[in-house]
């Protein structure tokens, strides 16, 4: 008897987001996956096929290849699957939705009836999350001039810098991507609703995931000069009601990174000091999780009609 079952093809899924996707679909009974054998993996003729069987194919694979497997799928014509990619190929591509659900009304729509979907990096999923709600706002103007500190954990860096780690002896700490063109600058830019091209400084920690990235703000600077507990309430009334963000209340004096680790949850803090008119607003998130594997399911979930998966 024949399936009824959505079936899925990890194009890619050897790599980190590939097998924390694959590892997160292993558990849904509803879903039917696909799989090469790791010999054809690379045969365009057998990708061209499981394709053309394929309900959905997610793409975790390297800019370039990801845009050739999605020209694959193009020439299958009217067989031709639905396609979430993990790449950075086309996060700013504006014949792709963006897969952000919760980044503005409508997106989780969007998204389920979209045939081409792209996955948000991990950074800019928290940056976005605390920036576009404010520009939306009034709070951040767009065209000010921001500057976004974030620090994972090892494991979104590629098998480079895995293996640095993994070492005896590794890194403890470093900022990297210090010509200031991250690639994940661009989706920042255009889905936290700037005009102003922000300055990102991402670092990598000695833990494999986890994620912690902040925004500083100087509150006198801001139309209205909000309190700290404006932009928190702000903040507060965008995000009611989503399933994976929430606002905390505050309090806490530290935060660490590694907190929501193996979840698909974003957690958005402020903390001010109203004497001296400053702020710094933090996300916090699983690079692997909402950061990655557990926002593609997510995403898999809205456009293939599913119980949610957040």
């Amino acid at each position: 008897m024949a399936s009824n079952r959505p079936s899925i093809f990890i194009d890619g899924e050897a790599g980190t987001t590939g097998l924390g996707i694959r590892k997160r679909l292993e558990r849904m009974p509803e879903i039917a996956l696909k799989s090469l054998p790791p010999a054809d993996r690379k045969d365009p003729a057998a990708r061209r096929d499981i394709m053309a069987g394929a309900d959905l194919v997610i793409l975790c694979l390297p800019d370039e290849a990801a845009r050739e497997s999605a020209a694959l799928a193009a020439s299958l014509g009217p067989r031709s699957p639905k396609l979430l990619d993990a790449s950075t190929a086309h996060r700013v591509d504006p014949q792709w939705v963006y897969g952000f659900p919760e980044m503005m009304p409508g997106q989780a729509r969007r998204i389920a009836e979209a045939s081409r979907v792209a996955n948000p990096g991990c950074y800019p999923t928290g940056a976005i999350a605390l920036i576009r709600p404010l520009v939306e706002a009034g709070l951040i103007p767009p065209d000010t001039p921001l500057t976004i500190n974030a620090v994972s954990g090892y494991s979104g860096g590629g098998r480079a810098m895995i293996e640095a780690h993994q070492r005896e002896g590794g890194p403890a700490f470093e900022l990297y991507a210090l010509g200031l063109e991250h690639k994940h600058v661009a989706e920042i830019h255009v889905y936290g609703g700037l005009t102003r091209r922000p300055i990102f400084v991402p670092s990598v920690g000695h833990f494999r995931q986890g994620m912690l990235v902040s925004l500083p703000l100087h509150l006198d600077t801001l139309p209205g000069a909000p309190s700290g507990a404006d932009l928190r309430e702000a903040l507060r009334r965008y995000y009611l009601g989503a399933e994976t963000v929430s606002v905390a209340a505050g309090g806490e004096s530290r935060l660490e990174p590694e907190a929501l680790n193996d979840t698909n949850r974003l957690e958005l803090y402020v903390f001010a000091n109203e004497a001296r008119r400053q702020a710094v607003l933090v996300a916090r998130l699983d690079n692997l999780g909402k950061g990655a594997s557990g926002a593609a399911v997510q995403n898999l979930a809205l456009m293939l009609g599913l119980e949610s998966a957040a």
